[in-house]
C-alpha cells in the first residue's frame, strides 16, 4: 500500500515536470480542433467577405475621385463662363452708348444742314423777289449772301433760263450741284449709329447664353455636391451621370460662343 501511494504522488509530479519542459522549449500545445480552429467553408466565407469589403472600399474611392474632378472642372468652367458674361455685358453697354452717341452727333450734323437749307431757300427767295421787281441793286445784294455751295447751284440753275424754259427745275435746290456736306456726313453717321447698334444688341445676347450656361454649370455644381452626401453608391453614381450629361451640353454650348477680348 505504502508503494503505491508513492506512486501516486510521482506521477502528477512528473507530468507536471513534462509541462514545464515544455513550455522552456517554446512547445505549446495545440488547442482542440473544435473548440479554436476554422473549417475549410468558414475560411472561405471569411476571405469572400474580406474581398467584398476590400472591392467596396475600392470603388467608393474612385467615385469620390470623380466627384472631386467634376467639381474642379466645372468651377474652372463656371468662372470663365461667369467672366465672359460679364465681359460682353460691359462690351454691349459700351457698344450701344457709342452707337447713341454717334446718332446724335448724325441728328447734329443733320439739323445743321437743315439751317443752313432753310438759310440758303431765304436769301434766294430774297433774290427771286427783287428779280421779278426788276430790282438790280437787290438782287446783287442777295447774291452777295449766297453761301459758295449755294452759288454754285444757282449759277447752273440760270443756265438752264428759268424765265424762258417751263422744264427748268424750281430753283438752285433742286439742282444736283447743290451739295450739303453735313447731310452727307449726317447720313453716314446714323448708318455707323445703325451697326454699332446691332453689334451691342449681338454682344448682349452672347453675354446671356454665358449666364444661362452659368446657370446650366452652378446646377452640375449642386447636383455633384449633394451627391457626396448619399452613403448609397448607385445614387452618388447616378447623380454623377446627371451632372456629367449637362456639363457636356454646356461644354458644347460653350464652344459655340465666341470669346471675350481681353
Amino acid at each position: 500500500m505504502l508503494a503505491s501511494l508513492v506512486r501516486g504522488a510521482l506521477v502528477p509530479s512528473v507530468m507536471t515536470g513534462r509541462d514545464d519542459d515544455r513550455a522552456c522549449s517554446g512547445v505549446v500545445a495545440s488547442p482542440a480542433v473544435g473548440e479554436a480552429a476554422l473549417g475549410p467553408t468558414e475560411t472561405s466565407r471569411e476571405i469572400a467577405e474580406h474581398a467584398a469589403h476590400h472591392g467596396a472600399g475600392r470603388h467608393d474611392r474612385v467615385v469620390t475621385i470623380l466627384e472631386a474632378a467634376l467639381l474642379a472642372i466645372v468651377a474652372l468652367l463656371a468662372a470663365w463662363s461667369g467672366y465672359s458674361a460679364a465681359k460682353w455685358s460691359t462690351e454691349s453697354r459700351i457698344t450701344l452708348s457709342m452707337a447713341n452717341a454717334t446718332r446724335n452727333a448724325g441728328n447734329t450734323e443733320e439739323l445743321a444742314a437743315l439751317d443752313e437749307r432753310i438759310g440758303d431757300g431765304l436769301v434766294f427767295n430774297a433774290w427771286l423777289g427783287a428779280h421779278a421787281i426788276g430790282n438790280e441793286s437787290a438782287t446783287e445784294i442777295a447774291l452777295r449772301r449766297f453761301r459758295p455751295e449755294l452759288r454754285t447751284a444757282f449759277d447752273a440753275w440760270i443756265a438752264t433760263d428759268p424765265d424762258n424754259n417751263p422744264d427748268a427745275p424750281p430753283g438752285p435746290q433742286a439742282m444736283p450741284q447743290y451739295r450739303q456736306p453735313e447731310r452727307a456726313r449726317a447720313a453716314a453717321k446714323k448708318a455707323k449709329a445703325d451697326r454699332l447698334s446691332d453689334e451691342g444688341s449681338h454682344q448682349a445676347e452672347t453675354g446671356d447664353d454665358y449666364v444661362r450656361i452659368t446657370v446650366y454649370l452652378a446646377s452640375v455644381l449642386f447636383i455633384v455636391g449633394i451627391s457626396t452626401q448619399f452613403p448609397l453608391r448607385s445614387a452618388r453614381i447616378a447623380l454623377i451621370s446627371i451632372g456629367g450629361v449637362i456639363l457636356v451640353f454646356s461644354v458644347v454650348q460653350l464652344a459655340g460662343l465666341p470669346a471675350p477680348t481681353f
